[in-house]
């Protein structure tokens, strides 16, 4: 009867069990290094703290009439920052985001921001009952086919958009703590 010594004394192995060792070491390292490889490759693309330019995004030009019947395009607003907030009047969040909103109308406006509100798809009546028992000040439009907050891929209300002066998209965002309007308006 033979006895395989590998068994018995640890740390002393048989030349076929040093085989299947390096057999399975040479497996474990190429594996490794197949799976580490691409990852650090992949590290390899993104530099911290790199200046990249964001993307020059001109924001969706619309026209819509205000609940008092003048219209408002857009593009008329060139040369100044328009905040847009896109909500509806049986949205929670849209009336928690109200009174916030209002504060921005008051302090920003007079720094020659446009501050409007557009409601989604309701009627006219509707919004101006709503417009006056919230005591909105704001200009209020309505997109009664849905059709711009489609083009600003709004999937949520509220959606706030804020447009530099010359039109392009700065920030979107669901909640007016979010937006980025002291470094619009850095304080001099």
């Amino acid at each position: 009867m033979q006895v395989n010594i590998s068994c018995i004394l640890p740390g002393h192995f048989l030349p076929e069990d040093l085989k299947i060792m390096k057999k399975i070491n040479l497996t474990l390292l190429t594996l490794t290094l197949l799976v580490l490889f691409p990852a650090n490759y992949s590290l390899g693309q993104f530099i911290p703290n790199a200046p990249f330019k964001t993307a020059n995004v001109y924001a969706p030009d619309f026209s819509l009439k205000s609940i008092q019947g003048s219209v408002f395009k857009l593009s008329n607003q060139r040369g100044k920052p328009v905040l847009i907030f896109f909500g509806t009047t049986w949205c929670p969040s849209c009336r928690g985001e109200l009174a916030p909103y209002k504060e921005i109308y008051e302090t920003y406006t007079k720094l020659g921001m446009e501050v409007t509100y557009i409601n989604i798809m309701e009627p006219r009546g509707k919004v101006a009952t709503f417009a006056k028992n919230n005591a909105l000040t704001f200009k209020i439009l309505l997109d009664e086919s849905g059709e711009v907050a489609n083009s600003y891929n709004v999937v949520g209300v509220p959606t706030m958009v804020l447009i530099d002066k010359e039109g392009k998209i700065i920030k979107i965002a669901h909640s007016t703590a979010d937006l980025p309007l002291k470094k619009l308006f850095p304080v001099k």
